[in-house]
């Protein structure tokens, strides 16, 4: 198989089409990210995820987000309804890290490795709710220890953990779906939204850049095109050594060719791009020219997957107790509203 490209991507439907398994085997790419639009019911979605690896590899990643509350690609009536993060904002670590393995597991079960979880974003009044309850906090020690607890339960049940969005979307007062946020806030006030990424750096999450624009860092080019916020402010101020993904380079931040923009945003710096209009069109105007993964990310992978480490079975029904322990409140399921939707 030739070498993976530096690319996850989306998929038009609910199975791999032969245009696109055509297009997978000349180019491979590192993995894929399914949305609703690729998701019917378990035996499909197994079906899919098979395939997908018949195409790539065994190894290869396939992300979703399921981050609970808004955000989840995973609903009912197959799949269980799991609490948005700002829920377990002053209840005790073992709750987060119990929701995150109980839904880890349900991700892993589904063929699905790479959980786009936490977000790691402050949670301020007067932002743009497209973070909202998808935050843990407006404090960044909170934001850090539940961080903690849900990526160790993440990588507890076999999956690899996604921090969103490094160096953070918090204080942004629009959707980096639809615009490009721009941020005013000076270096002392920035402090607070990177604190919570400085303390996970060296979790063996992988992290997803913002599509932001940080004035006081770098007032012309958003984070994800960023070198100087790359590698000034993520990989040096941060310390995050670990696999570092673009936020979905089809989202209305950013302007320009999807071919143009990987480039931009490997040579800032990320590991790799994700791409997730699921269109023929646009990966084959990405992959061809995209690089292929650098020794570096090479390994980052690896120590992201070494990361992973397995509860007993016989944990689960306990994990199960103490969450839903502390979630005494019934969960009900948020029928519409996720700013992530494709």
């Amino acid at each position: 198989m030739a070498p993976s490209r530096a690319a996850i991507l989306g998929l038009s439907g609910p199975r791999l089409t032969s245009a696109e398994a055509a297009l997978w085997r000349r180019f491979p790419p590192l993995g894929a990210i399914l949305f609703a639009r690729n998701i019917q019911d378990p035996a499909q979605l197994r079906a899919l995820t098979n395939d997908i690896r018949d195409v790539l590899g065994s190894a290869a990643p396939i992300l979703i987000d399921q981050e609970g509350g808004r955000v989840a690609r995973l609903k009912l009536p197959q799949w269980e309804v799991f609490p948005a993060a700002a829920r377990f904002e002053g209840e005790p670590e073992l709750a987060q890290r119990a929701n995150a393995y109980l839904m880890g597991a349900m991700c892993r079960a589904a063929g699905l490795d790479v959980v786009c979880a936490p977000v790691l974003d402050l949670r301020l009044p007067g932002a743009h709710q497209v973070i909202g309850d998808r935050a843990f906090s407006a404090e960044p020690e909170e934001i850090a220890r539940l961080g903690v607890a849900c990526i160790a339960g993440l990588q507890a049940a076999g999956c690899i953990p996604v921090i969103k969005h490094i160096p953070g979307h918090g204080r942004a007062l629009a959707d980096s779906h639809h615009e490009l946020p721009r941020v005013a806030a000076g270096v002392e006030a920035l402090a607070d939204d990177i604190a919570p990424f400085r303390a996970l750096a060296c979790s063996g999450a992988w992290a997803m850049t913002a599509h932001v624009l940080y004035e006081a860092w770098d007032a012309r080019l958003p984070a994800t095109l960023s070198p100087t916020v790359i590698q000034r402010v993520i990989r040096g101020e941060i310390g995050f050594d670990g696999l570092l993904i673009t936020d979905d380079l089809a989202m209305g931040a950013l302007a320009g060719m999807a071919n143009d923009l990987a480039e931009a945003a490997l040579s800032a710096g990320c590991d790799v791009v994700l791409h997730c209009t699921g269109k023929l069109e646009d990966a084959a105007a990405l992959l061809p020219d995209c690089a292929v993964l650098s020794d570096a990310a090479l390994r980052r992978l690896a120590l992201a997957d070494a990361a992973r480490r397995g509860f007993g079975a016989g944990e689960v029904a306990a994990l199960r107790a103490v969450r839903d322990g502390v979630l005494a409140a019934p969960m009900v399921a948020v029928a519409e509203g996720d700013p992530t939707e494709r």
